[in-house]
């Protein structure tokens, strides 16, 4: 049995069990690992080096930061203001958050950093007006994770260039991907998640967490205790805030110091705890250490799927398909499609990597113009909102909204429909193929 086999049949089960949900999502993930090391389908080093990943230890430091925040006055009094703003609407909460969340997400690239930022302070809103965070924080996170680098603003602004980077590399330079060519093709799609995450999100999310998140006492009201003295609370505003900035500033921020954005989370968090916002055992009960064995879990998948050979398989299948396939809107439909199923199960970077060098050899062999279609490639891997495995800030949104898998699924299956219509329908028609 080759090991593209034996790893896709350890896949296959492990999505079993996480739908199944008899065994817990956290032991599901770690017997997934032990599988994939175990069968070869992964190097113990490189199963190993899941640990110590950089998306892991910014899940984490965030999930410290974010309660540091939880602990000061701040979130109450933006949750106070924004009810009375609101007047008791839960439409007109969603709405501020979301625009706020979509904006974030253009300047900075890693939606888990986003909804790390945005969540604790919906959070507290939803404690003041006794609503569910299983109501919430799924339309925050789709709004993160679907709408980053849409325009070319910021971490958007680059987006051109590493499509016009692919394309060089294939030598297929009769074509070249403008500034505006992403913002054109995913504008739409902004504007569709902002509408579906405000007005209907809320209605498709359940009304109760999962029993094994409330075991948990995930998204249990913060506990009313004694007010932070006026440095600590200072501190905690200064620290958050002052991750934020860096974040939204590590590219320049970079240039002139050792600063990865995981190491700029890490460094708040143990901020939290040395400036006293935190005590050190408020800071251990803040980590959801299931959810990150979840991650790992994932993020070890992705590995033994990139290893196998599988997204390169299904790629070339798919691209030798296409070509006789004839019809433009198919051909988009196709290799939005397949992205976008493989990236629930891969991570997304490694599917663009895998399917955009892909699509472009495909439309040399069509003569076609792979602007769009390319576009679309990364589109579709950037709306990664339906399982664990697709991106960090799934496990992240999960673990903040007490969902299970069946609950994710559920909610994204009607987002996902529109947004690969609405992509492929209006990309195919404003960036031809022909």
């Amino acid at each position: 049995m080759s090991i593209l086999t034996v790893c896709l049949i350890i896949c296959a089960l492990t999505i079993f069990s996480y739908v199944w949900g008899k065994i817990s999502m956290a032991t599901t993930a770690m017997l997934s690992f032990a599988a994939f090391v175990i069968t070869g389908c992964i190097k113990p080093e490189d199963a190993l080096a899941t640990f110590a990943n950089s998306n892991g230890i910014m899940i984490m430091s965030m999930f410290v930061v974010a309660a540091g925040l939880q602990r000061t006055q701040f979130v109450k009094v933006v949750a106070k203001s924004v009810n009375a703003i609101a007047k008791g609407s839960l439409t007109k909460v969603m709405a501020g958050y979301v625009v706020i969340t979509i904006v974030l997400s253009q300047f900075i690239q890693s939606p888990l950093i986003v909804f790390g930022i945005m969540a604790p302070m919906l959070a507290a809103t939803c404690d003041t007006m006794n609503i569910s965070y299983s109501k919430v924080m799924f339309p925050l996170g789709v709004a993160a994770i679907a709408t980053c680098s849409a325009l070319p603003l910021g971490s958007g602004a680059t987006v051109s260039a590493e499509l016009n980077g692919y394309l060089q590399a294939a030598k297929y330079t009769d074509y070249v991907v403008s500034l505006t060519d992403p913002m054109k093709a995913r504008f739409p799609v902004l504007i569709i998640v902002a509408l579906y995450c405000i007005f209907f999100g809320a209605k498709f999310a359940p009304d109760e967490m999962s029993a094994a998140a409330r075991l948990e006492g995930i998204g249990r009201k913060q506990e009313d205790r004694e007010p932070l003295k006026p440095f600590q609370e200072k501190a905690g505003y200064i620290i958050f805030f002052g991750v934020t900035l860096c974040l939204l500033f590590q590219p320049q921020i970079g240039k002139f110091m050792i600063a990865p954005t995981w190491l700029i989370c890490f460094v708040g968090a143990i901020l939290m705890v040395l400036c006293g916002v935190l005590k050190p055992r408020e800071a251990t009960a803040s980590l959801n250490i299931s959810m990150f064995l979840v991650f790992v879990g994932a993020m070890s998948m992705g590995s033994a799927l990139t290893a196998s050979g599988a997204g390169k398989v299904i790629g070339n299948v798919i691209a030798e398909a296409a070509a006789h396939i004839g019809n433009p809107y198919l051909i988009g439909l196709v290799f939005f499609l397949v992205p976008f199923i493989l990236t629930q199960f891969m991570q997304n970077r490694a599917v663009m990597l895998i399917f955009i060098p892909i699509a472009i050899q495909a439309c040399m062999s069509m003569h076609a113009n792979p602007v769009g279609v390319i576009i679309m490639v990364q589109a579709a891997c950037l709306t990664a909102f339906m399982t664990p495995m697709a991106t960090p800030a799934v496990p992240m949104y999960m673990a903040a909204g007490g969902y299970d898998l069946k609950s994710v699924v559920k909610q994204s299956i009607l987002p996902a429909i529109i947004i690969c219509a609405v992509s492929v329908l209006w990309t195919m028609t404003v960036i031809p193929l022909y």
